[in-house]
């Protein structure tokens, strides 16, 4: 009858298992860390999204307060993005999966 009741507990805890990503994700929640790494991710991932032109005159990217801050060496380009700033946010916010960037602000 012991080994029975062994089983069960077994059994119970079976159906607890969960994979590791789903695990993951719990975790960097519980420790509110899920937010920067989209940011970092997003830094990581510019030339990707933005195309090897924009990169390549991008300087420096960072992130302060959900804004992402881009310092560009071309002064056309700045202009340029700046009026389409929504679809830059937009964009963005498409990689990452949910919304990160709040505001684009081209230096």
């Amino acid at each position: 009858m012991r080994y029975y009741k062994k089983k069960e507990a077994i059994d119970r805890r079976k159906a607890d298992i969960q994979p590791i990503g789903e695990s993951l994700k719990a975790l960097m929640q519980a420790y509110r860390i899920d937010g920067k790494l989209s940011e970092v991710q997003l830094v990581q991932n510019w030339e990707k999204i933005m195309g090897k032109p924009i990169a390549l005159k991008t300087q420096q990217l960072y992130f302060k307060d959900g804004k992402l801050f881009v310092k560009l060496t071309s002064a056309p380009l700045k202009h340029e993005l700046n009026m389409s700033k929504s679809k830059v946010i937009n964009l963005l916010n498409i990689e990452a999966g949910r919304e990160v960037v709040k505001d684009v602000i081209f230096l």
